[in-house]
């Protein structure tokens, strides 16, 4: 059984859905109130990471794209834009809860490479030791493919693997995994825990996220096997109530758990 006694760092993502309106434009309400509740978990004593996602997507909207630019450079451009607003208001909202924030963005070589792996680990210690909480994107304005994740799902777990931390939360667009498409049939139901990884729980994956993001549930899975090589709960759960984020850590799931027996 899952147990919130013992869960001492967390680390919570959220997409690009959760972070803006559909014409592109960041919303501010779900922005402050992810700050809001951030600061309150991390007024509980626990360390906190952010994970965010929407950097192209708000950069997209700033500049005046309409779709989401398949050309490298362009994306590149679009992230450099969208990362300075992303940060700008997430300084401005934490700071009305008295948190201090830091950035940090991470390519897939700052994981694998053993040297660089060790400064990043060091950087988010120095940062939970002088109570900021660190907030991760992937670094996609200088990334190429080659070392890129390509989606935050991926991204938060190999954090969480990173940092050590006792549970991973995924706010997404859906309420969590569905036993068939919710959209083709109105009697799908969640399903509340996933112990393996297993073929039929990929064939329950659909494609991507929306034409702002990346994600979908199939990387939503492959972030649950992560978690799972590093023995990492990890939850997915709607973006829309970010107070889910209480009774998750009161032990209590809205969504799906990946947990082993």
């Amino acid at each position: 059984m899952f147990s919130p006694e013992g869960i001492k760092r967390v680390v919570i993502k959220v997409g690009t859905s959760t972070l803006t309106h559909s014409t592109g434009r960041l919303d501010l309400r779900h922005l402050e109130t992810l700050a809001r509740v951030l600061s309150d978990i991390k007024n509980m004593g626990l360390d906190v990471v952010l994970v965010t996602s929407g950097a192209i997507g708000v950069g997209m909207s700033k500049l005046g794209m309409t779709v989401r630019p398949k050309e490298l450079r362009y994306k590149q451009a679009a992230a450099s834009v969208g990362q300075c607003e992303l940060m700008h208001i997430y300084d401005k909202f934490f700071l009305d809860y008295s948190q201090v924030v830091g950035q940090i963005l991470i390519t897939k070589s700052d994981i694998i490479e053993e040297t660089r792996r060790e400064k990043v680990e060091s950087t988010f210690e120095a940062l939970f030791e002088l109570g900021a909480i660190p907030v991760v994107n992937e670094n996609d304005t200088t990334g190429v493919d080659e070392i890129l994740f390509g989606d935050n799902d991926t991204l938060s777990a190999e954090v969480a693997a990173l940092v050590n931390a006792d549970l991973l939360i995924i706010f997404s667009d859906i309420d969590g995994l569905y036993d068939c498409d919710p959209h083709a049939n109105e009697n799908a139901r969640i399903i509340p825990r996933v112990t393996e990884i297993n073929a039929d729980i990929r064939s329950l994956a659909g494609g991507a996220g929306t034409k702002l993001g990346t994600g979908g549930m199939v990387t939503k899975i492959h972030a649950a096997e992560v978690c799972f090589e590093s023995g990492i709960p990890m939850v997915i759960t709607n973006g829309s109530r970010i107070e889910n984020a209480y009774d998750i850590l009161a032990g209590h799931i809205s969504g799906t758990l990946f947990m082993k027996d």
